[in-house]
């Protein structure tokens, strides 16, 4: 399996709602400007984790996406299931009874691979991120665009 941009994306999208606006509503128009991405394509992602249940939208002009678990309790792995399914890092690791030889022979390298890299994500928490971010000076750019309702709070003052 390769991560694909719904992994990647999906786990910056999910940490940026973590990161912004002190646990309220974060709105997709807001996530998109800070990282880049179409709103078309987080509205897709935010659906999964929505039936998931890691996020519940909120209407209205004061609405937008939260969390709903404690952010300790996700992994990144967590999402990148979510978003791409339970699969292993190639097609080899799926591989039937009577592949060919040469296939079964590395079949334990591919399964005993995609198990570590599902490890190293599950050992990562968001909570654990959100720290991270916040104690880095490279995150500054994910950290000093404030959300609309932020930047809103700021002009009314």
């Amino acid at each position: 399996m390769r991560l694909t941009t719904k992994s990647r994306y999906g786990a910056k999208m999910f940490l940026d709602i973590a990161l912004h606006c002190g646990g309220g509503p974060v709105r997709i128009r807001d996530i998109s400007q800070r990282q880049g991405i179409s709103v078309k394509y987080l509205e897709k992602l935010i659906r999964k984790l929505k039936e998931a249940s890691y996020i519940k939208s909120k209407r209205g002009p004061k609405g937008g996406h939260i969390i709903t678990r404690p952010l300790e309790d996700i992994s990144v792995g967590d999402i990148v299931r979510i978003l791409e399914g339970e699969r292993q890092l190639t097609d080899f690791a799926d591989s039937e009874p009577g592949c060919e030889e040469a296939l079964c022979l590395t079949n334990r390298v591919w399964v005993e691979a995609s198990k570590a890299m599902f490890a190293k994500l599950d050992s990562i928490s968001f909570s654990e991120l959100v720290a991270e971010a916040k104690a880095c000076d490279k995150a500054a750019c994910c950290l000093d665009r404030p959300c609309k309702a932020e930047s809103d709070e700021q002009e009314n003052k």
